[in-house]
C-alpha cells in the first residue's frame, strides 16, 4: 500500500496520499499565489445548493471582492470535477460567510447544505490530541510518559517513544494505513469493526522508519495508539471522550465520533468515481469502491469509516469544527500550561528548520496571507481542510465531497482548483486580497505529508 516513502520530507505543494484513515497532513494550504487569482471559466454547470451568505464589507474593505473571489472559485472547483464543495470563512469581524456550491448530478441525488455532517477524516487528530491534553491538565498523564507506561508490551521500543512523538509523528512508527489488509475496509467491502489495539497491531507489525524522536513522519498508527492510551487512561471509549469532554461542554450539536456507518443528522453524501471511471493514476487496487451507483460515480455515504479509529472516525459540519478550532486556539479549553505544548512544534522537513511544524494534533506555517494553525483531512468519498490564525478567532473550513483523486494526484485540473480556493480561503479568513502571481513564490506552502492520513 506504499506508494511513496512514508518518510520522505514534506514536498511543498504536493498533494499527500492522505485518505487512509483521514488525511496526511498535507496542509498544502499550498497558497500558490496566482492560482485563486486566475480568470475563471464560465460556472453555468454548477448549482448552488443554498444561498450564499453575503458579509457586509467595512468602509473602504475589500470584503465584497473577496466574497466574489470565493464564490467563483467554489464554482471553478465543481467545473473541475467535483461533486460539490462547502466553504465557511470568518475574518474575527461580523457575519461568517457560507459558499455552497454543487454539481448538477450530485444535487439531483442529495442537495449539499452548509450545515451537513462531513466525515472529517484527519482532523480527528486534533481532537484526540486536546484529550491527551486536558488528561494531561488534570494529571492523569503527562506528554513525556514513554507509551511503555500505559501500553505495555504493545508498541516495539515503547519505552522510548513519549506521547509528544505520537501526537506530533516523531515517533517513527510504520503508517498502518499502508497496510493491504487495510484496503477492503477503505474501499467499503470489509464491515469489520477495527478496535484501537487492532489498528496499532497492523502498524507495529512492521519494523520503525527511524529511531524515535529523530525525525518526522505522518504515522496514523500513532494516534491509534492514542486511541488506545485513551481507553486504558479513562476507562472510556474515544467516543464517549469525544462526546463528554469536547462536544457536549463546546454545544457542538453534530460532532461524534462514528462507531458506525450511520449518521445522526443530515449529512453530505460523499462520491468516487465508478471503477470505469476512475482516473488511470488510481492504483489498480483501488479502482472498484462499494457503494450505490449515481451515474459514473459510486455514493459511499453509508461505508463504514471505523478503519480511521482514533486516526479519523470523528464526524462533524463547518460550523461545529470552527466553534471547536475557536475554543482550542483561544485558550478557552485547555489551562495555559496546555496551550504551551499545543504550540510547541517540530519541524516537517529537517532541511527547513523555520519552515512548516508539526504540534499535538495541528500543524502550523506561514502562508502570504498571514500564519495558520491548520489540519487537513480525507477519508473515502470526504476532503476537508480547517484553518485558523494562532487566537482563533478567524478560521477557514473548506470541505470537498470527494477524496481518491486527490489522494493519488489523479486530477491536476480539480487538485488546481482546490489549492486556488483554499488560498482564497486562508487569505479571507486574515482580512486580506489573494496575491498575484508576481508576489509569492511557488514553495510558500505549509507542506505536506505521504501516507493516506487518517
Amino acid at each position: 500500500m506504499s506508494l511513496s516513502p512514508h518518510h520522505a520530507p514534506p514536498r511543498p505543494r504536493a498533494r499527500s496520499h492522505r485518505f487512509r484513515a483521514a488525511s496526511a497532513p498535507l496542509l498544502a494550504v499550498a497558497l500558490i499565489a496566482g492560482t485563486a487569482g486566475a480568470a475563471a471559466p464560465p460556472a453555468a454547470a454548477a448549482s448552488p445548493s443554498a444561498p450564499p451568505v453575503a458579509v457586509p464589507p467595512a468602509p473602504g474593505d475589500t470584503g465584497r471582492q473577496r466574497y466574489a473571489t470565493l464564490d467563483r472559485l467554489a464554482r471553478n472547483l465543481v467545473e473541475a470535477g467535483a461533486p460539490g464543495v462547502v466553504v465557511r470563512v470568518a475574518d474575527g469581524r461580523g457575519r461568517p460567510v457560507e459558499i455552497v456550491r454543487q454539481a448538477p448530478w450530485a444535487a439531483r441525488d442529495r442537495r449539499l447544505a452548509a450545515t451537513d455532517e462531513f466525515r472529517m477524516g484527519s482532523n480527528t487528530k486534533t481532537l484526540m490530541a486536546a484529550l491527551v491534553l486536558l488528561l494531561e491538565a488534570e494529571g492523569a498523564l503527562s506528554l513525556s510518559d514513554p507509551v511503555e507506561r500505559w501500553l505495555p508490551g504493545e508498541v516495539p521500543g515503547g519505552a522510548s517513544i513519549t506521547l509528544r512523538m505520537l501526537l506530533d509523528h516523531t515517533s517513527g512508527l510504520y503508517d498502518y494505513t499502508r497496510d493491504p489488509a487495510l484496503i477492503p475496509s477503505i474501499l467499503g467491502k470489509d464491515d469489520r469493526r477495527w478496535t484501537s489495539r487492532d489498528l496499532l497491531a497492523l502498524g507495529v507489525r512492521h519494523a520503525p522508519l527511524f529511531p524515535p524522536g529523530t525525525r518526522w513522519s505522518y504515522s496514523n498508527t500513532g494516534y491509534a495508539a492514542v486511541g488506545a492510551l485513551l481507553e486504558r487512561v479513562t476507562g472510556a471509549s474515544p467516543a464517549e471522550l469525544v462526546r463528554d469532554r469536547i462536544a457536549r461542554p463546546l454545544g457542538l450539536e453534530h460532532t461524534y465520533f462514528a462507531t458506525d456507518g450511520r449518521w445522526r443528522g443530515r449529512h453530505a453524501h460523499g462520491y468516487e468515481p465508478d471503477a470505469a471511471h476512475m482516473p488511470d493514476a488510481v492504483p489498480e487496487e483501488f479502482r472498484d469502491v462499494a457503494g450505490a451507483r449515481r451515474g459514473t460515480h459510486v455514493d459511499v455515504s453509508a461505508n463504514d469509516p471505523g478503519w480511521g479509529g482514533a486516526a479519523g472516525a470523528v464526524v462533524s459540519t463547518a460550523r461545529d469544527w470552527a466553534r471547536f478550532t475557536s475554543a482550542l486556539l483561544s485558550g478557552a479549553l485547555l489551562p495555559a500550561a496546555q496551550m504551551t505544548e499545543l504550540r510547541r512544534t517540530v519541524p516537517m522537513d529537517p532541511e527547513r528548520p523555520q519552515g512548516p511544524g508539526a504540534g499535538p494534533g495541528i500543524e502550523t506555517g506561514d502562508t502570504p496571507c498571514g500564519t495558520v494553525w491548520a489540519h487537513d483531512g480525507g477519508m473515502t468519498g470526504y476532503s476537508s481542510l480547517n484553518a485558523a490564525d494562532r487566537a482563533g478567532s478567524r478560521s477557514a473550513v473548506v470541505l470537498v465531497p470527494t477524496e481518491f483523486r486527490f489522494e493519488f494526484a489523479a486530477d491536476p485540473e480539480l487538485m488546481a482548483a482546490h489549492e486556488a480556493l483554499v488560498t482564497a480561503a486562508v487569505c479571507a479568513m486574515h482580512g486580506r486580497p489573494v496575491p498575484g502571481a508576481a508576489s509569492v513564490h511557488a514553495g510558500a506552502a505549509l507542506g505536506s505529508g505521504d501516507g493516506f492520513g487518517a
